[in-house]
């Protein structure tokens, strides 16, 4: 379960997005849904990863946030002794919605196909 508790710590003051975005960036590829947001790559990685929030608004029980997450995607060859594929890794972009929990920080993230 992924919960942002300094983000909604945060929460009604001015630091609340660079909160969300530094909490978001220490995720990760293994919560984030970031191989699903491939568009060139066939692997998403860990490094290099960046959080944009576009926009965040609430309702009585939940913080709605939309970040754009750029990350690095490779393409990996078949990782045999002779292969001359070089892995390139490719700047990949999405957009996902961060739903948080107002009383607990649990959120669920979901991809926006945008």
């Amino acid at each position: 379960m992924i919960r942002l508790g300094k983000a909604l710590s945060a929460w009604g003051t001015p630091d609340f997005q660079e909160f969300l975005k530094t909490e978001i960036e220490q995720l990760g590829a293994a919560q984030l849904p970031l191989q699903q947001g491939l568009s060139t790559g066939s692997h998403a990685v860990d490094s290099k990863l960046s959080a944009m929030i576009i926009s965040v608004t609430e309702d009585a029980n939940v913080i709605h946030a939309k970040a754009g997450i750029f990350f690095t995607g490779i393409i990996a060859g078949c990782s045999c002794a002779d292969d001359p594929t070089p892995v390139d890794e490719n700047t990949e972009y999405c957009v996902v919605q961060l739903d948080i929990d107002k009383t607990t920080a649990e959120t669920t993230v979901s991809l926006l196909n945008e």
